[in-house]
């Protein structure tokens, strides 16, 4: 079933030759599923996290969880502006997603934030590949949604690795 909805494109204005639009969804279908993986490992982080800084990472859990919703509505909405079908569906996602599975014993903070943290760095690695090939592909557009996203991935990795500094 999940080939069948890859494969099927709708008709767009959109000046990007079809070959090329094939490709681009491929890409941004794959990131969103990274995207949406991680969203919910975040809530799942902010949902458990335990220890003295409860507070502090709850709500920046929160917050990563929130703007990793917002970039996953970006990549799906731009794979349909080119005419192509959003893979969003929880069996979709986690039969795509290149992340690891959550440490679901994890309970302390510091065990919470070092998972975040490598599976957040992944992404932006992979996102910062994918402003390359959509460039590639000759669309800014998509470029410039990963590049957007890939500014806030690597803040909220700046967030997370200030907690393990010191």
């Amino acid at each position: 079933m999940l080939m069948e909805a890859e494969s099927t494109m709708f008709k767009t204005s959109i000046d990007i030759p079809e070959k090329r639009r094939v490709e681009l969804i491929a890409l941004l279908n794959a990131r969103l599923a990274d995207t949406l993986d991680l969203k919910l490992q975040t809530k799942h982080a902010h949902w458990n996290v335990k220890g003295p800084q409860f507070q502090q990472l709850h709500e920046l859990f929160d917050g990563m969880a929130a703007r990793l919703e917002a970039h996953s509505d970006l990549l799906a909405e731009r794979v349909t502006a080119l005419g192509g079908t959003a893979n969003g569906t929880a069996r979709q996602v986690a039969a795509a997603s290149t992340l690891a599975e959550y440490d679901l014993r994890a309970t302390a903070g510091a065990e919470h934030v070092r998972a975040l943290a490598s599976r957040l760095a992944r992404l932006a690695a992979a996102v910062r590949a994918a402003i390359d090939e959509s460039t590639r592909l000759g669309d800014m557009s998509t470029a410039d949604l990963f590049t957007e996203i890939s500014r806030a991935a690597d803040k909220d990795l700046w967030f997370l690795e200030a907690h393990l500094a010191g």
